[in-house]
């Protein structure tokens, strides 16, 4: 393998499918998410919002590689309201524009839904999730003491108006 990475247009993003979940699964461990875990992504696959679930997979892959999802978002629409679950990259993947590109896509998923106001919660130390959302429009509007556990931290509830 080259070493080298896939860039944003040497991605697919598609939706997300039963098969998928081992790898969606695999991603969120490494990456500090909440847990869900294979029956809760499941679950959210067999209900409305199933377009709202997305991986990143490189357009060609290396006969070495053996992961085929680089990244993934999840997210779920009610009421006019688009609520961001988790979006995960791959460590090797990420500063690449992955993430920017499938927060883009629910994006416009949640607009076609006619989803006037898009929320997400994100850790207080993550700070490059923060600048990903910050330049993805998105604004800090409050904070939720010890939302998250292992390890406890405050998230930061951050908004974006669609239309």
């Amino acid at each position: 393998m080259s070493g080298v990475k896939p860039s944003p247009d040497e991605v697919t993003i598609i939706p997300m499918s039963e098969h998928d979940l081992l790898e969606v699964v695999e991603i969120e461990e490494k990456s500090g998410l909440s847990r869900w875990g294979w029956a809760a992504y499941y679950a959210e696959l067999q209900g409305g919002n199933r377009e709202l679930m997305l991986v990143a997979r490189p357009v060609s892959l290396s006969a070495l590689e053996s992961s085929t999802i680089v990244g993934y978002i999840v997210a779920r629409e009610t009421a006019g309201e688009l609520h961001i679950n988790n979006v995960a990259v791959r460590a090797e993947y990420q500063r690449r524009g992955i993430g920017r590109a499938l927060l883009s896509r629910v994006l416009e998923e949640g607009l076609r839904r006619n989803a006037k106001t898009a929320f997400l919660e994100v850790r207080s130390a993550n700070l490059a999730a923060q600048a990903l959302y910050e330049k993805s429009g998105f604004k800090a509007i409050a904070r939720r003491a010890n939302y998250y556990s292992e390890p406890l931290e405050d998230a930061v509830v951050m908004s974006l108006e669609l239309g």
